[in-house]
């Protein structure tokens, strides 16, 4: 059985930790909104810290997160910005007290790879969705269904794509998040189960041919195999070859997943995009799909 956290309610402490490269700008709006929906924010000790690209030494992100999973009175934990080096700071967590007094961690990008480790170790959901770094960026519409996670309220997304969509109804937990991460977490003990889930993926400022590359590999490994739907977010940014591969990031997905029968939905409003809507992996959703729109129910 996967552990929902508790909602957050007003006057809760959260927590903001660097576990990722450094911050180049102070949080000041996020600090702010998350204050106005009534949250007590607690910042850790280096989210501001530098040590070479990251923020601050590998021991020192690790001891700010461990900190937070720790502390009783901290009921959600917001990484304050992606880039890298999550991974490298991971195998050392101490997750007994989290497990034992679960809450929500939120994030996404290089943070996908502490989403799937906390479903994979201990069973617990998470949130992926804007960090304080892209509070900055982001739409109104998309701090606003990070919100309503985080309170437990219901929500339906309905979006258009410009891609011609695979039709048809699923339901199943979801999960997913940056392909690179989903990548770098295969063959390790924070890997997601792929077997009966919807899985969602995005990626930024990736070669096609990477794209290809990665999704060969979920296809040779049986993961796609095993899915119930597939959401395929933004592929923004991504380097175009000088001699030309010849398949955009969605036609390389359609290309790979044909021979498969479960619902396929492009150009949803999840990854490195202003409007990045919240995701609660590990939580049970449907999806209903037709040919030009999708609707998730989270």
């Amino acid at each position: 059985m996967i552990k929902q956290p508790p909602y957050l309610k007003k006057g809760d402490k959260i927590a903001i930790v660097s576990p990722a490269k450094k911050l180049t700008s102070d949080l000041s709006k996020a600090i702010g909104v998350l204050a106005h929906w009534g949250l007590e924010i607690v910042m850790g000790e280096h989210v501001y810290a530098a040590h070479d690209q990251f923020a601050g030494t590998d021991e020192q992100r690790r001891n700010d997160l461990q900190k937070a999973l720790d502390d009783p009175e901290i009921k959600a934990i917001f990484a304050s910005r992606g880039g890298y080096g999550t991974i490298r700071i991971i195998d050392e967590l101490d997750l007994s007290k989290f497990q034992e007094q679960p809450k929500w961690i939120i994030g996404f990008s290089d943070i996908t790879i502490l989403l799937s480790h906390v479903l994979a170790k201990t069973n617990t959901q998470s949130i992926h969705g804007q960090m304080p770094k892209t509070f900055e960026t982001g739409t109104a519409e998309s701090l606003e269904s990070l919100r309503k996670a985080l309170f437990g309220e219901t929500q339906t997304y309905t979006c258009e794509s410009k891609f011609e969509n695979r039709e048809g109804k699923a339901e199943g937990i979801l999960i997913g998040g940056n392909l690179t991460l989903l990548i770098a977490a295969e063959g390790s003990d924070s890997a997601f189960d792929y077997t009966d889930k919807i899985l969602f993926i995005e990626d930024v400022g990736e070669h096609e041919y990477a794209i290809d590359r990665m999704m060969r590999t979920l296809k040779r490994s049986g993961k796609l195999a095993k899915l119930k739907g597939l959401i395929v977010g933004a592929f923004n940014g991504y380097e175009v070859e000088e001699l030309p591969f010849g398949q955009s990031p969605e036609q390389i997905i359609q290309e790979l997943v044909k021979a498969y029968d479960y619902p396929v939905a492009y150009n949803f409003p999840v990854g490195h995009i202003d409007d990045n809507r919240a995701m609660i992996v590990g939580k049970s959703v449907t999806i209903s799909v037709n040919k030009s729109k999708v609707s998730l129910s989270l």
